[in-house]
């Protein structure tokens, strides 16, 4: 992960070594324990002292030890006293996130789109701005100036410092450079180094990934995966992409490799993909195929058809809409089901167009995905939509930036 020391903000890639079994330093120990605390207190509220040493299986010196930076950085304060249990004792102390506290700049980059917002340390979004930039522009410039204008335009009125800048890439990224590698979408987008260009520009720390991962960075920590340690937070729109949790830790691999489950192939012989590959899931189930597939099947605008506007088609009782409805569903549990059987998270959330669809999507979905694993005895896995006012992303982009910006509270 990135280190940002407050007296310098260019970026710095971490050392790697070979071996899978080597140690966490005192550092990533210090920062991988905060990450965990700060999860609980996400999880179950308001704590004590005393109450997190119990739930983390450590003593009140450690928590105290973890706690007392937040709190002295004003990310964290204690509420009033409780009143003692029947057993007596001193009154605890809960602590909590301070609405208060040093907000976070989450943005989200999307071919020809950005999207920002300030957020509180409890997952509140203060403000919110938006701009578009041309997707087929190769200049980079103006893509820095769209992004570093909508961020400005989140940023505190009254000049209170940000904890940093959290980024969500709707693209493959190297999250140790901060750097994007490639966005089939938006070609301007592919190599622009966004985290030094945007840190130096800014003066602050950031944080880059890629946007599912942080989508489900968002889940675990303000959404459905909320005390689920293991789940898979997927997007399914103009593209597919998946972040997965395991044992309550965001996976990420190697520099951010990984997540771009779209482009496994689920069809040797099928059609060719946007990657040049053939046969990805992608070209199975997102709104390319839908628009081809809607105009063979004669649907009314199939050109600007997307799973809400089929849907509705499937109400009025459109007998092709409702066939094209059906098989989109399938397409869109070959992929679940194919993670389900390798890493078997259990829960799937799903995010983008596809929540346009509805229980009746949803459904479909979950019982294609229920017919083509084995049952198990570790339980049978579940399907669930996001809202439709979904702000996982930013939210999860704050998240990004309160799991690895702590240790500077340390340095």
């Amino acid at each position: 992960m990135s280190k940002w020391p407050p007296s310098d903000n260019s970026y710095r890639a971490p050392v790697r070594v070979g071996s899978s079994l080597r140690l966490i330093s005192p550092a990533g120990a210090g920062q991988l324990n905060r990450t965990r605390l700060l999860q609980i207190l996400y999880d179950v509220g308001p704590t004590s002292r005393a109450e997190l040493a119990r739930i983390s299986l450590v003593t009140k010196t450690t928590i105290g030890a973890i706690v007392q930076p937040m709190l002295d950085e004003g990310i964290l304060v204690e509420h009033g006293l409780q009143r003692s249990s029947a057993q007596g004792g001193k009154p605890a102390r809960p602590i909590w996130f301070s609405p208060s506290g040093r907000p976070i700049v989450a943005v989200h980059v999307l071919p020809g789109t950005v999207r920002t917002a300030l957020v509180s340390p409890t997952g509140s979004i203060i403000t919110e701005a938006a701009a578009r930039f041309p997707a087929t522009t190769l200049d980079q410039s103006v893509i820095i100036d769209c992004v570093t204008s909508c961020i400005e335009d989140v940023l505190p009125a009254d000049g209170r410092a940000v904890l940093g800048v959290g980024i969500a890439v709707g693209g493959i990224v190297n999250t140790d450079e901060g750097r994007i590698i490639e966005v089939n979408l938006a070609p301007g987008l592919s190599g622009l180094e966004l985290g030094p260009l945007l840190s130096s520009s800014l003066g602050l720390p950031v944080h880059l990934d890629h946007h599912p991962r942080v989508q489900a960075l968002g889940d675990r920590w303000f959404g459905s995966g909320r005390r689920v340690s293991s789940f898979a937070s997927i997007y399914c729109g103009e593209a597919i992409g998946v972040g997965l949790v395991i044992d309550g830790a965001v996976h990420r691999g190697v520099a951010g490799a990984g997540g771009e489950i779209g482009h496994t192939i689920v069809d040797m012989n099928g059609v060719v993909c946007r990657c040049g590959r053939r046969g990805c899931w992608e070209a199975i189930a997102t709104h390319r195929w839908l628009r081809s597939e809607g105009a063979a099947a004669g649907l009314p605008a199939a050109r600007r058809l997307t799973v809400g506007p089929l849907a509705r088609l499937v109400a009025e009782g459109h007998p092709e809409a409702a066939e094209l409805f059906d098989r989109y569903a399938r397409n869109v549990a070959i992929g679940i089901i194919n993670l389900q059987q390798i890493l078997a998270p259990g829960l799937f959330i799903l995010h983008g167009d596809v929540v346009q669809g509805g229980n009746e999507l949803r459904e479909r979905v979950e019982t294609y995905v229920l017919a083509g694993i084995p049952v198990h005895s570790g339980g049978q896995p579940s399907i669930t939509f996001a809202s439709t006012e979904d702000d996982m992303t930013l939210l999860g982009a704050a998240g990004l930036v309160l799991s690895q910006s702590l240790d500077l509270l340390s340095s």
